[in-house]
C-alpha cells in the first residue's frame, strides 16, 4: 500500500507512521511471542531482498548563474557520457529527464540530469531557484546492495564511492566553489 495522500500537502508523514503501525500490528498478533520491532522487520526485508542505500545532498545558497552553468554543462554532455566509465562505475544512460503527465499529457522539461549506471545505481542532479537567496543544487544518490555482509553499513560509507563519482561528474567545486553540502538527508 502507498504511504502518501493529499490530506496535508507534502506533510504526509503521519500516513507513513500509520502504515508502520499497521505492519507492526500484523507482525505482533500473538502477545505471548517476543515483540517484533521495526528494526527486525527492516533487517529481515534487507536479508531477503537486499537494500537500497539512498541519500540527498543539498547545496543551498549557491550562485544561481554558476549553478546554471554547471547544469548546462552536464546537459550538453549527456550523449557523450553514456557508456563512459567513471571510477568503478559505467554510465548506462545519461539524460536530461522530461516528465510527461500520463493523465493530462502536460510536459515538464529539464527536471534533472540523470546518470544511470550499469549496476542499477543512479545519480541525479536538480537545480532549484526557490531558496531565499541564490539557488539550491540537489544531488540524489542511490545504490542497491545485495551482498548480505554489506546490508548494515552506514549510508555514508555504502555510498562513498558513488558520491565521489557524482562530485566528479558535476564539478560543483569548480563551478560553485564547494563540494560540501549544507544538508544531507
Amino acid at each position: 500500500f502507498g504511504t502518501g495522500s493529499n490530506h496535508v500537502r507534502e506533510k504526509d508523514g503521519i500516513w507513513a507512521v500509520l502504515a508502520w503501525l499497521q505492519i507492526l500490528a500484523a507482525f505482533n498478533t500473538d502477545a505471548s511471542h517476543p515483540l517484533v520491532t521495526v528494526e527486525d522487520i527492516v533487517t529481515g526485508h534487507w536479508a531477503k531482498y537486499g537494500r537500497n542505500y539512498y541519500c540527498r545532498w543539498d547545496f543551498e545558497g549557491v550562485d544561481k548563474e554558476k549553478a546554471t552553468a554547471m547544469m548546462d554543462k552536464m546537459r550538453s554532455d549527456v550523449e557523450k557520457n553514456t557508456g563512459k566509465k567513471v571510477g568503478e562505475y559505467t554510465i548506462k544512460l545519461s539524460d536530461d529527464f522530461t516528465y510527461e503527465d500520463p493523465v493530462d499529457k502536460s510536459v515538464a522539461k529539464k527536471q534533472g540530469i540523470r546518470f544511470l549506471m550499469t549496476d542499477g545505481s543512479r545519480v541525479i542532479f536538480r537545480l532549484s531557484g526557490t531558496a531565499g537567496s541564490g539557488a539550491t543544487v540537489r544531488m540524489y544518490i542511490e545504490q542497491y546492495q545485495g551482498d548480505k555482509s554489506k546490508l548494515g553499513m552506514k549510508v555514508s560509507d555504502a555510498l562513498d564511492d558513488l558520491v565521489k563519482v557524482a562530485l566528479e561528474l558535476c564539478d560543483i567545486k569548480g563551478y560553485c566553489g564547494t563540494e560540501t553540502p549544507t544538508v544531507i538527508t
